[in-house]
């Protein structure tokens, strides 16, 4: 145990039942030297929320992967700000004094950021004081000084795409500042979450983005799991890393053609798109659903792999047809001139925002959930971590294609040993009892109260964290998700300067980010 977990559990005030990690209630000097631990490079962010009447802040411990949470009680509606020390916080500050009314004190950025002055009414989760839904003008940094201009880009775009608005301040072709405007995909997921069925939330968090649908889902249920005690069958554990796979596997192969195409290489869209497409066609004849919506369920999966030759027939369609590819990208001169050295991330940068997928593995952030904190079956299964140094589109492509042989590895180690048995287990009676595994079977301890879960599993941006609180029915009573490009957003703004404004589009998607994602 680090000596900051050690330092923070000593100073406690209680320690709640949250599975499999703590969560402990802290006061507020407390509070600010995690904040300053955190600023120091001490540990890492992994996420920020709140309830009424009190904050959470899950931290990550950089030395083995675990994760804590602290919580602090806001009974006047306001804590210490975390965003004044450390930069990454500030947008989940403003998120939360916009759903909840909770003011971070000291917040070095007090702008709305969800609350588009739309909704008519403030802090929808807190007191929800109407107020007319005027919807002003969102106030801009400014960036002056000759010749500078603007360009305004959003929130509509040419693409079948989210909504987002994004501001340069340019010199002639060269940005000197990018600052975006998100929220515009606001869904209410919190609330959604309140008080509701395990299985109504389950679909809920299946859809905060549907890209990553089984990575949601596969945390929602290990949260879940966590929290209720319940067991899973070793053969859903193993389905669930083949749909995890899977789903890695086809959105790689998309973003490496989608950053070509903004390259003008539109031939290895072309291509990708192709070996995605049939990715996406494997999983519909395995699980029944292209995208794998719905087939991760707590205590275990919805759907069984009758037939694994499909998915072996893909892995090595995928293996003949994919060097080539890779071939092409590495020897075409002019699309090389174009992703190398272009939208730099330092590492610097990447470890303090704790950036993971393949946006942090690039600029030299190794992490990765599958390894630490980790979760099963991964621990028994041969991978390694792709990573890169140079923080550039180029790099950010081949950690994508060093990741797709990886899946392509792990789904054939996966089907090869796959166990047999059930792939459920019935829920009904964990909701009346906690299941706890012993030797002989299984030893039932009566439930009294509630309890929490909290899971971070990998998703092909980096890592999904899901936090919830059910009662003694497993009726859910609150939950909280935190998508990868939380920390990612603000990146691209770092990532960005100094390039033309017509790299924009080629650095904004080799970090696709999720609008939907981020804005809950």
């Amino acid at each position: 145990m680090s000596t900051l977990r050690t330092a923070l559990l000593n100073a406690a005030l209680t320690i709640e039942e949250q599975k499999p990690w703590p969560r402990i209630t802290v006061d507020a000097d407390t509070w600010r030297q995690a904040t300053l631990a955190i600023a120091a490079g001490n540990a890492t962010l992994a996420g920020l929320w709140a309830e009424p009447g009190a904050v959470h802040m899950a931290v990550l411990d950089d030395e083995d992967g675990a994760l804590m949470v602290l919580t602090l009680a806001a009974p006047d509606g306001r804590f210490p700000s975390v965003g004044l020390t450390h930069p990454p916080a500030q947008r989940l500050e403003r998120a939360i004094a916009d759903l909840h009314g909770l003011i971070p004190e000291g917040m070095p950025d007090d702008r709305r950021w969800l609350d588009h002055d739309r909704w008519g009414v403030r802090a929808p989760l807190g007191a929800a004081d109407k107020v007319p839904a005027d919807g002003a003008p969102y106030p801009f940094l400014k960036a002056e000084g000759p010749p500078l201009h603007q360009i305004a880009v959003g929130p509509v775009h040419a693409g079948i795409i989210e909504p987002g608005h994004f501001r340069f301040s340019a010199n002639g072709e060269i940005v000197v500042r990018l600052e975006e405007r998100l929220g515009y995909v606001h869904k209410g997921i919190e609330g959604l979450l309140a008080d509701t069925t395990l299985e109504a939330a389950a679909k809920v968090v299946a859809r905060v983005s549907g890209d990553s649908t089984v990575a949601y889902s596969l945390a929602f249920a290990r949260a879940a799991e966590a929290a209720l005690g319940v067991a899973v069958p070793q053969r859903a554990v193993w389905l669930r890393a083949l749909m995890a796979e899977l789903e890695r596997l086809a959105n790689h192969l998309g973003d490496i053609g989608a950053i070509c195409n903004d390259a003008a290489f539109a031939l290895m869209l072309a291509h990708c798109g192709m070996l995605r497409e049939e990715v996406l066609r494997a999983s519909k004849v395995a699980f029944g659903h292209r995208l794998m919506m719905d087939r991760i369920v707590p205590a275990g999966v919805a759907s069984d792999l009758s037939d694994a030759a499909p998915i072996k027939a893909l892995t090595a369609r995928i293996r003949q047809r994919f060097p080539r590819l890779v071939e092409l990208y590495d020897n075409t001169a002019s699309l090389q001139n174009r992703t190398v050295a272009t939208g730099h991330l330092t590492p610097e940068l990447a470890r303090r925002f704790g950036t993971g997928g393949p946006v942090g593995r690039a600029s030299g952030r190794a992490f990765d959930a599958r390894k630490a904190p980790g979760y099963p079956p991964y621990g028994d299964l041969d991978f390694k971590m792709a990573t890169r140094e140079d923080g550039d589109v180029d790099a950010r492509i081949w950690v994508r294609i060093d990741e797709v042989y990886e899946s392509l590895e792990l789904i054939e180690q996966i089907v090869d040993r796959l166990p047999a048995g059930p792939i459920a287990y019935p829920l009904a009676p964990a909701l009346r009892e906690r299941r706890v595994p012993q030797a002989g079977g299984l030893a039932h301890e009566p439930r009294d109260s509630a309890t929490e879960g909290l899971a971070m599993v990998e998703g092909f941006r980096g890592d999904v964290l899901v936090w919830l609180r059910t009662d003694e029915t497993g009726r859910v009573l609150r939950g909280a998700v935190r998508d990868p490009s939380v920390f990612q957003w603000p990146l691209l703004e770092a990532a960005i300067e100094g390039n033309i404004v017509a790299d924009f589009p080629l650095c904004n998607k080799s970090f696709n980010c999720s609008y939907s994602g981020h804005d809950l």
